[in-house]
């Protein structure tokens, strides 16, 4: 039986570490990131990872930094044939990478060498990719450079957010690894090297990032709303003040009105933005209220709105 040890934390995770218990793999381990606390009350809460180790039983390792730490050799010790990461958040050490007896692997959410780093999937959505995927990987030293074992694209839709597209990215590397594992495990299947040339990186999104601006045209825009829903959600600031937007969509119509002006609010929210687009807003969060559909706001403060005028900053 193939021993592994399981590195992951967030839910796009869990449907992997969970097919890998059902197919009778020996997870020796699940390494995840600490508890946080969450919420106005800071209530502490595991990681989605922890949760499917605990309900199975499993040794669960929680180190606020891997290296030179007291698990570090806990796990090494364990022997393990092989590391299976998914999202896991943390650089592992070399000597824990060739620790292993067979190979370290990762489930990758990008078609590499696009997007190395720690937000593929809101990157692909961000710069308006039409196609996304997942690739198993060899894990070394240098972040997301590994020879690669197996890719699979899917098409990204116009509706697609990060929430959609990460649970069918997990799906598909859930899918992906177990089909391409036998060969890791058997030596037969062959690695190819990524082409540096065409390495994009992704690093994790930004608060600066998070703000709607004017500059934008509507679509970069709406790329941006996609990217961060459902975390942490894009910005603009409303009459002064911040103003969250989980759903738009960009207008057919355009307008002649300067970047940031109200061009109606009569059964939509329509904004203007750079080059002359515009932009539905259908779902918002005005500040210290709770998420809305459109209508509702219009019912509300937004139908307080005069047409014309410059609102967003």
């Amino acid at each position: 039986m193939t021993s592994i040890i399981f590195m992951g934390t967030p839910n796009f995770a869990v449907p992997i570490l969970e097919e890998l218990i059902k197919q009778n793999y020996k997870i020796k381990a699940v390494v995840t990131q600490p508890d946080k606390k969450v919420g106005r009350k800071q209530v502490l809460q595991e990681t989605p990872v922890k949760k499917v180790a605990l309900a199975h039983k499993l040794p669960v390792y929680q180190p606020v930094r891997l290296s030179r730490s007291e698990e570090l050799d806990e796990l090494i010790n364990l022997h393990a044939d092989l590391i299976v990461t998914a999202a896991y958040g943390q650089f592992l050490p070399t000597k824990f990478l060739n620790s292993v007896k067979i190979a370290a692997v990762n489930v990758h959410g990008s078609l590499l060498p696009k997007y190395r780093g720690g937000a593929p999937i809101q990157y692909s959505l961000l710069n308006g990719d039409a196609r996304t995927g997942i690739t198993i990987m060899e894990m070394v030293k240098e972040m997301d450079a590994g020879d690669i074992y197996a890719q699979k694209a899917i098409d990204i839709l116009p509706e697609d957010t990060s929430g959609t597209l990460f649970e069918k990215l997990s799906l598909l590397g859930r899918d992906l690894l177990l089909e391409t594992l036998p060969g890791i495990i058997n030596k037969t299947i062959k690695k190819q090297a990524q082409d540096e040339s065409k390495v994009v990186f992704s690093p994790n999104i930004s608060k600066e990032q998070e703000r709607i601006t004017i500059d934008m045209t509507a679509n970069e825009a709406n790329n941006l709303i996609r990217a961060l829903n459902p975390d942490p959600g894009a910005y603009l600031e409303l009459a002064g003040k911040r103003f969250k937007v989980w759903k738009a969509e960009v207008a057919e119509d355009s307008t002649s009105l300067e970047p940031g002006s109200l061009v109606a609010n009569d059964h939509r929210l329509a904004i203007s933005f750079a080059q002359n687009t515009v932009l539905n807003l259908l779902e918002v969060q005005p500040a210290g209220k709770k998420r809305m559909d459109i209508k509702n706001f219009l019912n509300g403060q937004g139908g307080k709105l005069v047409p014309g005028e410059k609102i967003v900053d």
